[in-house]
C-alpha cells in the first residue's frame, strides 16, 4: 500500500539560530483617532494585515454604542490581530500575532496612518525554542 501521509507546511519562523512560533506585538496607541467605527477599524486592520502578508479569515468588530469604544479581533491564517479603544481617553491597544512569512511590523505603516504616530509597542518571540529541545 502506498503512503497517503501528508506533510503540512511548518509556520514556526526560522531567524538565525532562532527557531520560534511567531512574532507577537503589543501596541498602546496613545493620542489616537478614529476610535469610534467598528467599520472604518475593521477595514484599516484588514489592510495592515495584507500589508503583512496575512490572510484574513474572519473578523468580528463590537461598537459598544454611539460615540462609545469598540473591541474586535481579525484571525488570520497566521494568527490574529484584536483591538480595543477607549475613545474618552484617546488610547487604544493593539494585539498582534503572527507565524511564518509574515511579518507584524509591516502593519505598522498602516495602523500609523489610521489611528496614532504616539505608539508604544513591546515585541515578544512566542514559542522560542532552546538548543536543548
Amino acid at each position: 500500500m502506498p503512503d497517503t501521509t501528508v506533510v503540512l507546511p511548518d509556520y514556526f519562523v526560522q531567524d538565525g539560530g532562532e527557531v520560534f512560533a511567531g512574532t507577537h506585538l503589543l501596541i498602546d496607541l496613545f493620542d489616537a483617532k478614529n476610535l469610534k467605527n467598528p467599520a472604518l477599524i475593521e477595514k484599516s486592520l484588514e489592510r495592515a494585515a495584507r500589508d503583512a502578508g496575512a490572510t484574513v479569515l474572519h473578523g468580528h468588530f463590537h461598537s459598544f454604542g454611539p460615540g462609545q469604544g469598540v473591541s474586535g479581533v481579525l484571525v488570520l491564517a497566521e494568527s490574529h490581530i484584536s483591538i480595543h479603544t477607549w475613545p474618552d481617553r484617546r488610547f487604544a491597544a493593539i494585539d498582534i500575532f503572527m507565524c511564518g512569512n509574515c511579518d507584524p511590523l509591516d502593519t505598522l505603516p498602516q495602523i500609523k496612518k489610521t489611528f496614532s504616530e504616539n505608539l508604544k509597542i513591546s515585541t515578544r518571540r512566542r514559542g522560542l525554542q532552546t538548543q536543548a529541545e
